[in-house]
């Protein structure tokens, strides 16, 4: 930036990317080791409590006390071997055709009856559930809230640096940055949580009598059960493939240490 004809000069577009140099700096510089504490535990398990409330209410639990018997029978036996307490968490089956499954802050599972259709025996449901129970343990809902506020007050300063400096089309500019925050930076987050998550469930199934190689069985039902998909790069999961793979590269250390 220094003028070979003349003392230090600094233009509009270098004024422009120092100021926005500085505002999104402390956001985008290692999201991974954002503070968790922005956002306090007792607001997490209040929102988990509160979203697994709603869900309650939208969607009925399943009618077949079967398919009830068996997470709560498995999803005993895992939290038992994490090292944490069954009798603290709820698990519930919805009817829901849906292949899916998810956990809430506060100890709440739900996994969908269309679930039931691709895990062929209790092994690969453990790994469902397993994977469950490694996204509570770690508390990958808290990470996503804490990012979630952390990118929310740097588009905001972003915003007021762009109008303080009278830059054309200051509006737009903060949305686009937005939309590459989001693609760039938060789904990948979002994706590498999913494979902690799956590290922490083949651990937690090993120790509890589970075969983590049903994981990959599983994975490769669900590609075969899924229809049309985002591409990866902008999907919150990691694509099957992908996902397989992943697991197949953890599996000689988790049966070594089983």
């Amino acid at each position: 930036m220094c003028d070979r004809h003349g003392p230090l000069s600094l233009t509009r577009r270098h004024s422009l990317r120092l100021l926005l140099g500085a505002a999104t700096a402390p956001v985008l510089a290692g999201c991974d080791q954002l503070p968790v504490d922005l956002v306090p535990d007792g607001v997490v398990e209040q929102m988990g409590l509160e979203g697994w409330q709603r869900i309650r209410q939208q969607v009925p639990l399943s009618q077949d006390a079967s398919l009830q018997s068996a997470l709560q029978r498995i999803g005993e036996q895992l939290l038992a071997a994490a090292g944490e307490d069954p009798a603290r968490w709820e698990m519930r089956v919805f009817a829901s055709p849906d292949i899916n499954a998810f956990a809430l802050p506060g100890g709440k599972i739900g996994v969908f009856e269309g679930m039931f259709r691709v895990a062929a025996n209790e092994h690969q449901l453990a790994a469902v559930v397993g994977h469950e129970i490694g996204h509570n343990q770690a508390e990958h809902a808290k990470a996503r809230m804490t990012a979630s506020v952390a990118k929310d007050w740097g588009l905001r300063l972003i915003s007021i640096v762009l109008q303080l400096g009278d830059v054309e089309y200051a509006a737009e500019i903060a949305a686009a940055l937005g939309i590459g925050a989001e693609y760039g930076l938060f789904l990948p987050y979002s994706r590498r949580q999913e494979l902690e998550a799956d590290r922490l469930g083949l651990f937690t199934m090993a120790r509890s009598g589970f075969d983590p190689r049903e994981a990959v069985s599983l994975w490769r039902r669900m590609d075969q059960s899924g229809g049309s998909r985002l591409p990866e790069f902008l999907g919150t999961h990691p694509a099957p493939e992908a996902r397989i793979e992943a697991i197949e590269a953890m599996l000689p250390e988790v049966l070594g240490r089983a």
